[in-house]
């Protein structure tokens, strides 16, 4: 890490971004290789003084030097790590993003507890949008573009300003429900494993502790999609993930189960089908039914909006060009 100076350093003027509670070797990067690459796109020099990052001087845009910093303190206090494709993804927003000391004006902000959360793509930012605007929105995109992850924000962001009562995740078992037999343990110790990404996402939403108690005040409820038949969800933001391994009857039953004052969020991606008989998927027939129904929205998410790792986007090409020639 940099050596830390002393903190009567400062100048009349510097720019300083306060670290407390934050890890500054975590913001730095192994060997100092966050911070190295940073000043290097903005002709800039940081250090830390006094527990904060200061922008010691830059032949960049300041503003979207501190803007940028900003939103990598942010991912750090979220994930309590940052990787080096954040550094990119960072670099690349302020590279297209207009001068001033707030180019984040083209995205959008979800505050969550352990932080705020910026889209970074514009696909990411129409789902956003839309989930706003619609009490039913369906996002279909590629592994990667961040649809589920911004969904669990948005729910998490309307739990703790009170605009719901409760969250309510689901998914379709497709595995679960063909090898449950062999799988070891209790019902709930079988299905957990294709929970688990949900999990993980509200996790890094809030604080263990108070997820923990929420979850088990069923506050938040993350259960398989088959628990969800015969109940009516009100006060509640309802997320459907993996939603192309639903059935024709189950879309329809979970659609249904909508009360008053709810949203729901519906996530999936039509390339990864699991289900014995692709073309029966409730995902793909309700692009056809739903069209046109008010306060029901779609948003088609690209490989453009791959935001998990370059080589998730490479792979994604791949495969379509692939795809492409085997046809």
């Amino acid at each position: 890490m940099k050596d830390q100076e002393p903190a009567d350093a400062s100048l009349p003027g510097e720019w300083r971004l306060p670290l407390e509670g934050l890890d500054p070797q975590a913001l730095f990067g192994p060997g100092d290789i966050h911070i190295r690459k940073i000043e290097e796109t903005f002709s800039a020099r940081l250090a830390l003084r006094g527990g904060d990052l200061v922008i010691v001087s830059s032949r960049s845009d300041p503003g979207l030097l501190r803007a940028t910093l900003r939103d990598l303190a942010a991912v750090v206090r979220r994930k309590g790590h940052l990787e080096l494709e954040d550094v990119d993804l960072a670099l690349r927003r302020a590279a297209g993003t207009p001068a001033g000391d707030a180019p984040e004006g083209n995205s959008i902000v979800v505050n969550t507890p352990t932080g705020p959360l910026r889209t970074r793509t514009p696909g990411q930012e129409r789902l956003v949008r839309t989930a706003e605007g619609n009490l039913i929105t369906i996002a279909i995109g590629p592994a990667g573009t961040g649809k589920t992850y911004l969904a669990v924000a948005m729910a998490v962001a309307a739990l703790v300003e009170r605009r719901v009562q409760r969250i309510i995740l689901t998914r379709p078992a497709v595995e679960a429900g063909e090898n449950l037999g062999f799988l070891p343990g209790d019902l709930k110790e079988k299905v957990d494993p294709y929970l688990r990404p949900l999990y993980d996402s509200l996790f890094d939403m809030m604080e263990p502790e108070r997820m923990t108690r929420l979850v088990e005040q069923q506050v938040v409820e993350v259960a398989p999609l088959a628990f969800m038949r015969g109940r009516t969800l009100n006060n509640a933001f309802v997320i459907l993930d993996e939603a192309q391994n639903t059935t024709p009857g189950q879309m329809k039953m979970f659609l249904t189960r909508l009360g008053r004052n709810s949203r729901a969020v519906v996530t999936g991606d039509i390339t990864q089908i699991d289900l014995a008989e692709p073309g029966r998927s409730g995902l793909l027939e309700i692009r056809q039914v739903l069209r046109g129904v008010r306060d029901v929205a779609f948003v088609e998410l690209e490989k453009a909006d791959v935001v998990r790792h370059r080589l998730v986007r490479d792979i994604i090409h791949a495969y379509e060009e692939y795809d492409g020639r085997a046809t």
